[in-house]
C-alpha cells in the first residue's frame, strides 16, 4: 500500500494518506486504454451528416425527352446521378459511432489509468480543492502551490466548487473534473493528477468494490494455476 503526502492549499505537508491499492496499485492493461478512450471519443461524434439518394432529391417527375430518336443517350429522370443536382450514390447517412464495453471493462481501464499514473509518481493528494473568490490569479497561486504550475494537470473534486472550475477555465492544459465524472481519456491526457483528499472516498464507493473483486479473481486464478502446477 503506497503513503503520499498530503499537500495544503497554502503549500506545505498536511499529513499523509494510504493509496488503496486496488485503484492506485492495480495491473496496468494498455489494450483497455484504447477500448475506453475510442467509446469516449466516438459517443461525441453526432452522426447527424447526411446526403440525398436520387429518391429524396425534388424534380425529375418526367422523362427529360423521349427514349429514341433524339440523337442523345437515353435518360429516364433528371434525378440520376450523372445530372447536376441530382442524387448522390452510396453517400453518408445518419447513423450512430458509438462504441459500447461492458461496466466491467470500463472500470478495469479507469482503474488502470488510475494506476499508471501512480506509478509515473504523477498523483497529487491534495487537503482541499476549493477557492472563496472567482480570480484566475487565485487558481494559479493554488497550482503554485501543489507544485504543478505550468503543467497539464487534471484536479478531481468530490463535489461542485464553481470558483474553482471558473477560476481555472481560461488557464491552459488545466481541468476540473468531479470524481463522479473522471474518466480514462482525460486521465491519460494530462501530465499530473491532483486529487482532493475527499474525493478519494467517492472514487473508492465508485470502484473501489469493483477492483477488490477483480483483485480477488485475479488471485484465485493465480493459486487455482500453482495448484494445478504441483
Amino acid at each position: 500500500m503506497a503513503t503520499v503526502n498530503i499537500i495544503a492549499a497554502s503549500g506545505g505537508k498536511a499529513g499523509t494518506v494510504d493509496l488503496d491499492p486496488a485503484l492506485f496499485e492495480s495491473r496496468i492493461r494498455n489494450h483497455l486504454f484504447h477500448a475506453e478512450v475510442r467509446r469516449q471519443l466516438t459517443r461525441r461524434r453526432a452522426g447527424t451528416h447526411a446526403t440525398k439518394n436520387r429518391a429524396a432529391v425534388s424534380g425529375g417527375g418526367i422523362k427529360p425527352w423521349k427514349q429514341k430518336g433524339t440523337g442523345r443517350a437515353r435518360q429516364g429522370t433528371i434525378r440520376a446521378p450523372q445530372w447536376s443536382g441530382g442524387g448522390v450514390v452510396f453517400g453518408p447517412t445518419p447513423r450512430d459511432y458509438e462504441h459500447k464495453l461492458t461496466k466491467k471493462m470500463r472500470s478495469a481501464a479507469l482503474v488502470s489509468a488510475l494506476s499508471l499514473r501512480n506509478k509515473e509518481g504523477a498523483v497529487v493528494i491534495a487537503d482541499a480543492l476549493a477557492l472563496a473568490e472567482y480570480k484566475t490569479k487565485a487558481g494559479k497561486a493554488l497550482l503554485a502551490a501543489l507544485g504543478v504550475a505550468d503543467k497539464s494537470v487534471l484536479l478531481v473534486t468530490a463535489s461542485a466548487q464553481p470558483q474553482l472550475e471558473r477560476s481555472l477555465r481560461n488557464l491552459p492544459g488545466v481541468d476540473v473534473i468531479r470524481a463522479e465524472g473522471l474518466n480514462v481519456y482525460d486521465v491519460l491526457r494530462h501530465e499530473k493528477l491532483v486529487i482532493a483528499k475527499d474525493a478519494l472516498a467517492a472514487l473508492g464507493a465508485r470502484l473501489g468494490q469493483a477492483a477488490e473483486g477483480r483483485a480477488q479473481r485475479a488471485a484465485g486464478s493465480r493459486s487455482t494455476k500453482g495448484e494445478a502446477g504441483e
